[in-house]
């Protein structure tokens, strides 16, 4: 992330990639469903690999303006490596809520559908909220062992998780507290019953947290091939 970039710049990229990220997933879950014939395995296809593509493309649009988190749980991640400043985090974790519903709306518009909603699709039980914890792991242990060993990856390799953990994972790999809670705004394919959110976001949080203590034991002293210590690449104020 540039220093050369201002918190309202880094502030309004983190709103932008949320709000088209939740666009796509609300807008492919559409277009999938509709096109499926009922087959909710070529709707989840569907919905999966816009996902993920997109995802690529906004990591590397964004990255070098806010670092491209786009999650509550990633930024909070980095607020505790003290790589971004808490009121900046706030300002992040705040555009991330704002821009996911706005995709949301965006969505909803695109196709012709009620403007506000609220979802009746029931994602819960110990099974799902594992899921949740097991899709947020993963994804934040990708971030954080990818910038140690390839941010040039960064973007793919994020975007390949989630096609991949959309599919191993039983909740479909919400991963994102902010996705959750847009989610919960769409009575669609891809949304969720506002009274299965807090669980979701309980196990992405805590998810989060024990992929970031495993990463500061599994990078401890890291080296390359040739014994040189890896550099990380830093997301400081």
């Amino acid at each position: 992330m540039c220093a050369c970039f201002s918190p309202g710049q880094r502030v309004g990229s983190e709103f932008l990639g949320s709000a088209f990220l939740l666009a796509t997933v609300i807008g492919s879950g559409i277009m999938g469903a509709r096109l499926s014939g009922g087959n909710e395995a070529l709707a989840l296809l569907g919905n999966t690999l816009p996902t993920g593509a997109m995802l690529v493309v906004l990591i590397t649009m964004f990255s070098p303006i806010s670092g491209a988190h786009f999650n509550p749980a990633v930024t909070g991640v980095f607020w505790l490596k003290h790589e971004i400043t808490p009121r900046l985090a706030l300002g992040y974790i705040l555009a991330q809520l704002a821009g996911g519903i706005a995709g949301v709306l965006a969505a909803h518009l695109m196709f012709d559908l009620p403007l506000l909603q609220l979802s009746a699709k029931v994602r819960s039980g110990p099974a799902q909220w594992f899921a949740e914890y097991i899709a947020t792991f993963g994804l934040v242990l990708t971030i954080l062992v990818t910038l140690r060993a390839k941010p040039a990856a960064l973007a793919m390799s994020v975007g390949l998780y989630i096609i991949a953990a959309y599919w191993f994972t039983a909740s479909t790999s919400f991963a994102n507290p902010a996705v959750t809670l847009a989610r919960a705004f769409s009575d669609t394919f891809a949304g969720i019953r506002f009274a299965d959110v807090m669980p979701f976001v309980v196990a992405q949080l805590g998810g989060a947290f024990c992929a970031l203590l495993l990463s500061r034991w599994l990078l401890s002293h890291s080296e390359t091939m040739d014994g040189s210590l890896i550099s990380v690449p830093s997301t400081a104020e």
